[in-house]
């Protein structure tokens, strides 16, 4: 048998395991201290004999002694260690971390997996394969799975949260995530699995990916090529997820810690600060096996867990591949209970509670179509590309299939972006569309500023632009999807001012290494744009980081690749329809754009900017997205315009909407929700969306009219 760890420091770990000195070995040994000593500092090893007696004095078998790929199971049990509250009375009433994120499965699917995506093991060539398993727990399951994470231990702690759950936005959450367990009787495990990624390498405590995950907030460790994430935010959602606050977590390393790979477990919980039994806990716990070298043991750290313990926990892995599996324990997914009214199957009659099997089908379906919608360009191959990804996801019911494992595949997803991609990989692209099917590719220039404030430009970097026909699968039709390196989605945008007449497409925008890793400043190109995203990492803009490293205008130069596109995607489209189609009819019916003649100059006043074209959709929370185009006349100084969004109806006053977001895109600059035109511009371009809680009625019944009003709009 293969050995693991080192002896000595094996050893060493088992007497603070265990609580023996060395000294008190050697007495039970009939060996001098010394020798134990030796043993320890690495200086000798114990003769097959003396292996024997020490597998008795640790209370273990001989072959785990030879092996040391496991403690002893002797000594400190694993247990919660719940931190202290601080001494000077500070108090959290949560992570504040997880605050950013919405308890949204779909959210967690685009996290998780841009995370499992920067941890893939590139060299191998190989896609990181990522999993979610939604299992439902009832009756006997239950009850076991509550024993195997001492829920006994951990009540007192939930029920002084309860007890104060009015003050706190976490506890009113934990407080029904625990009544919704006991009353109905069910709990919903939901584990992502990813294999050929890293595990959570390191140390507990010191700088590690293990640390940056388990133990610290706000950390990310992320700086190879393309990486999705910086903010260190992304892991919070995990735990936003859970409405207990928990998630237990077993890590294959790809790189050994302690001479070891396979079953590191330990587990994290997120309460607000409480009370128990007159002790203060500022809030976070850990479940693990407490650490000898902690003041008085306190500390719990990883373990080294055995089979049956993992499996006790619902943390079996499928192979001895390198990855991590993240148990969200009591997950909820707030839209999919507004959308849990899918008809059950016909043979579903084992007794389940209606409610539940219509909660995990509608969370099982949203996962699919984050999936789908945010990572199909990672999920695609062609040439000498693989893909990046897989990704499945399955729903259990107390260890029994309720929906088989769906693997998610891009070309059902979204068929024509994923055609596009692919043709740009096979280089069957064409320079223009004359026949359906094709892919037309166009360079884009992106203008990559000098860092530190200095003015002038770094050098040129050339995005790839992909164009093709849209198909009814594909989702809303004449939008640019675009991205970089790790060829997840960041933005998704409409094309302002198209001409009449175009065939619906569908575009794809490559930047960074996605475009190529020899296209001219990637690396610079893939900084720039990761500096440009929020932590939600779905669009490009002016942000923080963005000011302190470029400058307050380097957004700027985003603004002119979306125009650079804009004009390439519209002298691509811009021919006659083929054949009468609906889609004309449908954008007319369910938009209004006021012309000339909606409002009347006056006779002697000067000209006013015009409404001269506009895209719209439903975004997935129901909101109203704009991209509008307003032409502007010939004058030294424009007047400032106010953008109003209203329903249309057929008598009485229009319900006003308000605004969520209103940002410029091109030849303008917006301030407090007014335009201000740039001078000597001849169009402008802005963006935004409605703010859904001033929405009277469900979006899709109702139609959009937007009004361009001269200064503040009253």
């Amino acid at each position: 048998m293969e050995a693991g760890e080192e002896f000595g420091p094996w050893l060493a770990r088992q007497l603070r395991l265990a609580g023996k000195s060395q000294a008190e070995l050697a007495e039970e040994l009939g060996l001098t201290r010394a020798a134990v000593s030796a043993w320890i500092t690495k200086r000798s090893v114990p003769r097959p004999t003396v292996m024997v007696e020490i597998a008795k004095a640790l209370g273990t078998d001989l072959g785990t002694v030879h092996t040391r790929t496991t403690d002893t199971q002797v000594g400190l049990p694993v247990t919660w260690y719940h931190r202290p509250g601080y001494h000077d009375g500070g108090r959290d009433g949560g992570n504040a971390a997880a605050f950013a994120f919405d308890a949204d499965v779909q959210v967690l699917a685009r996290e998780t997996c841009q995370n499992s995506l920067d941890e893939r093991l590139a060299e191998n060539g190989r896609p990181v394969r990522v999993r979610y398993t939604i299992h439902e727990l009832t009756g006997e399951m239950l009850d076991a799975f509550r024993k195997a994470i001492l829920w006994d231990d951990l009540h007192p702690h939930y029920s002084s949260v309860s007890q104060t759950a009015s003050h706190q936005k976490v506890g009113r959450v934990v407080d029904a995530g625990v009544r919704d367990m006991f009353e109905k009787g069910r709990l919903v495990l939901l584990r992502i699995d990813d294999y050929n990624a890293s595990g959570l390498t390191g140390d507990d405590y010191d700088d590690g990916k293990f640390a940056a995950v388990v133990r610290r907030q706000l950390e990310s460790l992320k700086s190879g090529r393309g990486a999705g994430g910086s903010y260190g935010l992304g892991k919070a959602t995990l735990w936003a997820t859970s409405a207990l606050g928990m998630v237990l977590i077993n890590s294959t390393l790809s790189v050994p810690h302690e001479g070891r790979t396979e079953r590191r477990v330990i587990g994290r919980l997120e309460l607000p600060w409480r009370s128990v039994d007159g002790e203060a806990y500022a809030g976070p716990a850990w479940l693990g096996r407490p650490d000898p070298d902690s003041p008085g043991a306190q500390v719990a750290r990883s373990w080294w867990a055995d089979e049956e313990t993992v499996a006790s926990l619902h943390l079996t892995r499928d192979s001895d591949e390198p990855g991590t599996s993240f148990l969200i324990v009591g997950a909820h997914d707030v839209a999919s209970l507004d959308q849990g009214t899918v008809d059950l199957d016909a043979d579903d009659e084992d007794g389940a509670d209606d409610d539940g099997t219509r909660d995990v089908r509608a969370m099982h379906r949203r996962l699919v179509e984050a999936l789908g919608r945010d990572f199909w360009a990672a999920m695609t191959g062609g040439g000498n590309r693989l893909p990046l990804l897989e990704t499945s996801v399955r729903t259990l019911r107390n260890g029994e299939v309720v929906i088989e494992e769906e693997k998610v595949d891009p070309t059902v997803t979204q068929p024509s972006r994923t055609r596009a991609l692919r043709a740009f990989y096979e280089g069957t692209t064409v320079d223009r569309l004359t026949e359906a099917g094709q892919v037309a590719l166009r360079t884009v220039p992106f203008k990559l500023p000098l860092a530190g404030g200095r003015r002038g430009t770094l050098g040129t970097h050339q995005a790839v632009l992909l164009v093709t026909d849209a198909e009814d699968a594909d989702g809303v039709p004449n939008q640019v999807h675009s991205l970089r390196g790790n060829r997840m989605t960041i933005k998704k945008s409409g094309v302002a001012g198209l001409p009449l007449g175009v065939n619906a497409f569908q575009a794809v925008l490559l930047t960074g290494h996605a475009a190529g890793d020899s296209v001219p400043f990637v690396e610079e190109a893939e900084d720039f744009l990761r500096a440009a995203e929020p932590p939600e990492h779905d669009r490009w803009g002016q942000t923080e980081e963005l000011t302190l490293r470029w400058s307050h205008t380097a957004h700027h130069r985003i603004s002119r690749l979306t125009t650079e596109v804009n004009s390439a995607v519209k002298e691509l489209v811009a021919k006659p329809k083929r054949s009468a189609g609906e889609g004309g009819t449908k954008l007319r019916k369910a938009l209004t754009v006021p012309r000339k003649t909606a409002t009347p100059r006056r006779a002697a006043g000067p000209s006013l900017p015009e409404l001269d074209g506009l895209e719209a959709s439903i975004g997935d929370a129901g909101e109203w997205r704009i991209t509008a185009e307003v032409k502007l006349p010939r004058a030294e100084e424009l007047p400032t315009m106010t953008p109003t969004v209203l329903l249309d109806v057929r008598s009485g006053s229009r319900p006003r909407l308000d605004w969520a977001e209103l940002v410029a895109v091109d030849g303008c600059e917006v301030e407090n929700g007014v335009l201000r035109f740039s001078p000597g511009a001849r169009r402008a371009v802005f963006r935004g969306s409605t703010d859904v809680t001033s929405h009277p009625v469900r979006t899709a019944l109702t139609r959009l009219v937007l009004e361009l009003r001269a200064g503040k709009g009253e």
